[in-house]
Parts: C-alpha cells; structure tokens; sequence
C-alpha cells in the first residue's frame, strides 16, 4: 500500500483525490494540506511514500516546499500536480527534487499509474507536460550528449530501471549508471527526473504520439 500526502490549497481538489486514491486498496491517504508550509510540517511528520504537491499556493509555494523537503531530509517522493500548461515553475520544481510532473488533466488511469512510479522512485512524466517542455527556451548542454547517453536516457524516460535498460543495450548496469553520470554533468543535473526533463526542454528527446 502506497500512502499520500494531498497538497493543495482548493478544497474541492484535495477532496476529489482523496475520493480517488482513497477508495483504491493499493492506497492510502495519510493527510492533506492547503499550502507549502503545512506540506512541509506534514510531510516531515507523516514520511508518506508520495506526496501530490501542487505549485501555485498562497505563502509558501510548492518549488519552496519541495527545496525544504528535501533540506530536511524527508525521504518522501513528490509528484507535482499543475494546472498551468505553461507554468514557468515546472521545470524548477523537479530540479528542487521533485520525483516528476504531471497536468491535472490527466487521465485517472495515468495520474494512478505515475503515482505507483513515484513510489519507486522512477521519473514520472505526462506526454502533455513534455510537449509543453520543448516550447520553453532551450540552454545548450556544455557539451553533445553521445548517442548511446541518448539511448540510456530514453529509456529511462520512458520509465526503464538501469538494470532494465542494460538488458536492451546489452551493456552492465554499471556501465549504464556511468553513462547516467555522464548525462547528469553535461545537462547540469543531480538525477534521473531532471536529467529528462532537461533533456525534453532541450531538444534532445521528443514526446512520443
């Protein structure tokens, strides 16, 4: 059972999720707050496998809330839940330590189905963001990602685990971990979430049809 942590500062939201996750066995919704710094304070309390954070809140906002998380070391995965398909806000956030992002347009289904990721710790995002991502301006990485980085990289946009992706490679896991090392220094990022993120804003990978 995965538990959550809901935060989101319209009432009505935060009751349609709990509704959703909460009448679904594989959940459980351990708590909810209507800003940043309840989220903080909740989350350093709870330690919940996932919190849905959204970004736009009154007082303290949720990239602030996610950097504080993370200051404080509160092991918890966040998956960032916007409405804004333009939000200047979304790519920081997973660079604050955000596990990934989604609209709040998405599918029942796919909002599950990114949770579930998140709890594993895999990088989570919608097709609807990544098309967003790709209208936003483009930094040039320090230096050319090879093709295999690119090949490692797109499979873990696409949610492969390294051992996963040594398989389809046909490379150790090691080697694709070094790859990963390669591709988080010459995008300027520390995981997996940013690193795809990066690479979609980019240019380097393209949101699949």
């Amino acid at each position: 059972m995965i538990s959550l942590l809901i935060v989101d500062d319209h009432p009505v939201v935060r009751d349609g999720l709990r509704g959703m996750f909460g009448s679904d066995p594989r959940f459980e919704v351990v708590g909810e707050a209507a800003d940043g710094a309840e989220a903080v304070a909740a989350g350093e309390r709870l330690c919940p496998d996932v919190i849905l954070m959204d970004l736009r809140m009154p007082g303290t906002d949720g990239v602030a809330a996610i950097k504080e998380l993370a200051r404080r070391g509160v092991p918890s995965r966040v998956l960032v839940l916007t409405t804004y398909d333009t939000d200047s806000h979304v790519l920081p956030a997973v660079e604050a330590g955000a596990t990934g992002y989604l609209l709040k347009e998405a599918p029942r289904a796919e909002l599950v189905r990114a949770v579930q990721a998140a709890a594993r710790g895999e990088a989570v995002l919608s097709p609807a963001v990544a098309t967003r991502l790709l209208g936003q301006v483009r930094k040039p990485a320090a230096a050319p990602l090879s093709p295999r980085e690119l090949e490692v990289l797109e499979l873990i946009a696409r949610g492969s685990t390294n051992r996963e992706a040594a398989k389809r490679l046909f490379i150790s896991e090691t080697t694709v971990k070094t790859h990963l090392l390669h591709v988080y220094a010459k995008l300027g990022v520390n995981d997996r979430a940013a690193a795809v993120a990066a690479a979609f804003s980019r240019g380097y990978l393209k949101p699949h049809e």
